[in-house]
């Protein structure tokens, strides 16, 4: 049976017990998308009195026609393989429903699966309402891979498992009486990072998250505590700056940008490093760096230098299935064709 979920405790309840999970489940970030002005759905499906499934969906609307979003969903505890495919099944069938009464052209989804046989059987394998998904031209601001590191052990043997360049130039940048790492749940930050943001952006060529956005999103998180800028300093002046969420156990480094002129400070390293010690204080298990790419494979791609930057300091790979499209009607088709073409301009 499929519901809608009204009451947080019952939503973040769910998700604690979720082994594979992102911020982008919480019920912080729908509370984000409602403050966005967008109509959110959160649906369960309950078994035998008990939840089993739960997934946020967003009804985006864009110049290029509106769409329902699903970021790292659905969420499934104790369920072998038919039974995962008849959830998925079951909540998809509910999402069409509603997509076509809100006038949206297709689905988007970012799944949590691993990119493995049995997963890519089980999407292979969905019917529903004869429709079928294909893969999307673009991601939908959610990760498909990402690193992420156990920090459990002791600083001493997170410090050991580190690339040994790594470790180097956190020690010689901690030596450094002219570098600063502030700390601050104080939302008018946004304005110190926003600024760093979009100069970042205007050199590399690529559209910034607005302030407004940045500034939602941090608010949606530090009104329960669970969001922190990191910002470094050269001299007074702010070099690097990052956004970190703790939720559930897990630290997400989300939001990030850095002045090259200060590079040879190597600030970025001991500011990524105190917010590993920030989450291992609060008691998360994990740290996740949002995002991965194989700078080996692709040596070009924008996510080659930031992800060597991130492996330095160990973890591994999660690879999860790329994000889908299920089309609700021709109107998909000219969305599909634009994000295809830009896909290719930016080499993602």
């Amino acid at each position: 049976m499929i519901i809608e979920i009204n009451d947080k405790n019952d939503w973040e309840g769910f998700l604690v017990k979720c082994e594979q999970k992102s911020f982008l489940s919480s019920w912080a970030w729908g509370e984000f998308w409602l403050e966005q002005g967008n109509k959110i759905k959160r649906l369960g499906m309950v078994e035998n009195s008990r939840l089993i499934a739960m997934l946020l969906a967003v009804k985006m609307k864009a110049r290029r026609g509106t769409h329902i979003l699903i970021q790292h969903g659905p969420n499934i505890i104790d369920a072998g393989l038919d039974e995962k495919q008849k959830i998925l099944e079951e909540l998809f069938f509910e999402l069409v429903k509603w997509g076509r009464k809100e006038g949206a052209s297709f689905i988007r989804w970012a799944p949590l699966l691993e990119r493995n046989d049995e997963n890519k059987k089980i999407i292979g394998g969905l019917s529903i309402s004869s429709l079928k998904f294909l893969d999307a031209p673009m991601h939908a601001n959610a990760y498909e891979a990402t690193w992420k590191l156990d920090i459990t052990p002791s600083e001493e043997d997170l410090m050991k498992a580190m690339r040994k360049t790594t470790r180097y130039l956190i020690r010689q940048v901690q030596k450094n009486p002219e570098v600063a790492i502030e700390k601050s749940d104080d939302p008018e930050k946004i304005k110190i990072y926003s600024q760093l943001n979009e100069a970042v952006a205007k050199r590399q060529r690529f559209v910034a998250f607005k302030e407004g956005y940045i500034r939602r999103e941090f608010g949606a998180f530090a009104g329960n505590g669970q969001a922190m800028w990191f910002i470094g300093r050269y001299k007074g002046e702010t070099a690097a700056a990052a956004l970190v969420i703790f939720w559930s156990g897990i630290g997400f480094y989300h939001q990030a940008a850095s002045r090259g002129e200060y590079s040879k400070y190597s600030i970025p390293y001991l500011l990524q490093w105190e917010a590993i010690k920030e989450a291992k204080a609060r008691g998360c298990a994990i740290y996740d760096f949002w995002g991965y790419t194989d700078p080996k494979a692709f040596p070009k791609h924008p996510w080659a230098g930031p992800t060597l930057f991130k492996m330095g300091f160990g973890g591994q790979k999660y690879e999860y299935v790329k994000t889908m499209d299920l089309p609700l009607s021709w109107r998909y088709w000219p969305t599909y064709i634009f994000e295809t073409v830009r896909k290719l301009k930016r080499r993602l």
